[in-house]
């Protein structure tokens, strides 16, 4: 196993979990040269570092989950000078035919970086997006609660007894609010009307903490996200909320991304082909980063409706005879384009063609 030459050329992979990480070496061929588990510690990783320079000169090294599991494990790779590709788990055929144990995918992950199959760099999340990224993370979260408790506070309205019911119906959603912060429920919960006065206070005091949960860090997410990518916040229909989302899709890096095509699949603004026979066509992709494409859709919305431009190309194409749905793909992907040379800082006009459509 160690006869190894220290001057040769070998690939790595690593399995990702919580509690340890498995690594393996193979040669360029693919053969499999070693493996080891590693625990999920500093030392650990620095083991690990250790280990693999054992095998000789380490070109790539494929890791699962970049991300999540295995974003501290990156973090170091990458600031040892190794270079980091992220590694897909095998697919269900694969894994079908050859099983399933941490070696095994320890070593499919090492081939498919020694083969250039596995080529997508991971992002750094050592910058300023990170940052506006885990404070998303909690924004989005509290949003989603406050949600789940208007439902709610709004269900209990419709069923509470008549005199409570009375009182809170027809009133709009922060006036709702209001009002059941100033109710007084008397101390016998017993009697269904008290009871139905606690429990809507009880929701009206959930809702006010959540939205200040909310506000609070807005300032913040303004801040980070214009800093990080004024570029981005100058374009037409392009709000904060959109602005961040498409920043952390793109991450720290976004160098990382070979090109813009590239990155409208990442968003999945790439259009798929669906010709057959005499029917040639392109359908919306189902892929991609699903929140990045909900933010290309709610910049496109934006446009259709107060850019003048786009009104113009919405029409001209609808004369054509496409349908609405392929004019918001056909947008979409433009879009994506326009945020790609943004986001890179390229200062080089867009073709003329893209800056007539948007």
């Amino acid at each position: 196993m160690t006869d190894q030459q220290p001057e040769a050329e070998v690939f790595a992979g690593v399995d990702t979990h919580t509690d340890t990480h498995h690594a393996a070496v193979v040669d360029p061929l693919g053969r499999p040269v070693a493996d080891r588990a590693f625990p999920t510690t500093t030392q650990g990783y620095r083991s690990l570092l250790a280990w693999l320079d054992a095998f000789g000169v380490v070109r790539t090294v494929g890791v699962e989950c970049t991300g999540s599991y295995g974003a501290g494990l990156t973090s170091v790779l990458a600031t040892a000078g190794l270079m980091v590709v992220e590694a897909n788990g095998p697919d269900r055929g694969t894994r079908h035919a050859r099983g399933k144990s941490d070696p095994i995918d320890a070593y499919a992950a090492a081939r498919a970086a020694a083969s250039g199959r596995a080529r997508a760099v991971p992002k750094s999340r050592t910058g300023t997006v990170e940052a506006l990224r885990q404070l998303r993370v909690t924004r989005a979260s509290a949003v989603k609660a406050r949600v789940q408790a208007m439902n709610q506070l709004i269900s209990l309205r419709v069923t509470a007894p008549e005199p409570l019911r009375q009182s809170l119906t027809g009133l709009p959603r922060t006036a709702l609010v209001s009002t059941c912060l100033r109710l007084r429920p008397g101390a016998d919960l017993t009697d269904p009307l008290q009871a139905a006065r606690f429990a809507v206070r009880q929701l009206g005091r959930r809702i006010r903490a959540l939205t200040e949960e909310i506000d609070e860090p807005e300032a913040h997410l303004k801040a980070l996200t214009t800093a990080a990518a004024p570029e981005v916040i100058a374009l037409f229909g392009v709000g904060t909320e959109t602005a961040g989302q498409l920043l952390v899709t793109a991450g720290d890096n976004p160098e990382r991304l070979r090109s813009e095509a590239a990155f409208a699949a990442l968003c999945g603004a790439t259009p798929v082909p669906a010709s057959s026979g005499r029917t040639d066509r392109h359908r919306l992709s189902r892929g991609g980063d699903r929140q990045a494409n909900r933010a290309l859709h709610m910049i496109t919305v934006v446009r259709m409706r107060y850019c003048p431009r786009t009104q113009a190309y919405v029409a001209r194409r609808s004369q054509q005879g496409l349908s609405k749905k392929n004019i918001i793909r056909c947008l979409k992907r433009f879009i994506a384009r326009e945020v790609y040379h943004a986001l890179t800082h390229a200062r080089a006009p867009y073709p003329a063609s893209t800056a007539r459509h948007l």
